[in-house]
């Protein structure tokens, strides 16, 4: 399955055009998948700027408390510096 992986994020990466990357992941991915990535990502934005309770970002953002759960147990299991990669990936 790795290798499938791989294969996807090469394509990924290859496309430049806005566009097109939108034709992809629309090919992909359903629109509940594409809306599943999108608040899993807004929820570790969140979370890792530590602005706002699970509760708050639960009812601001329309996010089950189960997934805000998941994505901050992850966050505390992480070291620093996985921690900290992961704000410059998702952050900046």
């Amino acid at each position: 399955m790795r290798a499938e992986w791989d294969c996807v994020l090469e394509k990924v990466v290859s496309h430049q055009d806005h566009n097109a990357l939108i034709e992809l992941f629309e090919l992909l991915l359903t629109e509940e998948e594409r809306s599943a990535i999108a608040g899993r990502l807004k929820v570790f934005q969140v979370l890792l700027l530590g602005e706002m309770s699970q509760r708050q970002i639960a009812a601001e953002y329309k996010i089950s408390i189960a997934t805000i759960t998941r994505c901050s147990n992850y966050l505390k299991h992480m070291s620093p510096e996985q921690r900290e990669k992961i704000k410059t990936l998702i952050l900046d």
